[in-house]
């Protein structure tokens, strides 16, 4: 079996915000991760990406917020797409 993407969207938000998010179902999982999903969730803002949930290679499933790396609890893609757009939500509040 080869990746399979699930979901994949780009779109703005405004003029200076847009969000990147892909997803893929992997033929095997990703080593450090207990699930058989890619992903690659990004909010950029004026270029700069501020917030970004992905699962490297080896560093398992994990949240960027600016400068700061946290670890993120995957369930579900559904759950993943949920939880980054909440955190979107609550960054353009700020």
């Amino acid at each position: 079996m080869k990746a399979v993407l699930i979901f994949e969207d780009h779109k703005p938000l405004s003029e200076r915000e847009v969000v990147h998010m892909t997803v893929w179902r992997l033929p095997a999982r990703v080593p450090g991760c207990a699930h058989d999903f890619k992903y690659r969730l990004a909010f950029v803002v004026d270029g700069h990406c501020v917030l970004r949930f992905d699962n490297e290679r080896g560093k398992g499933d994990h949240k960027h917020a600016g400068t700061v790396q946290s670890p993120y609890q995957f369930t579900t893609p559904t759950r993943l797409l949920a939880d980054f757009l909440h955190e979107v939500e609550i960054c353009r509040t700020k």
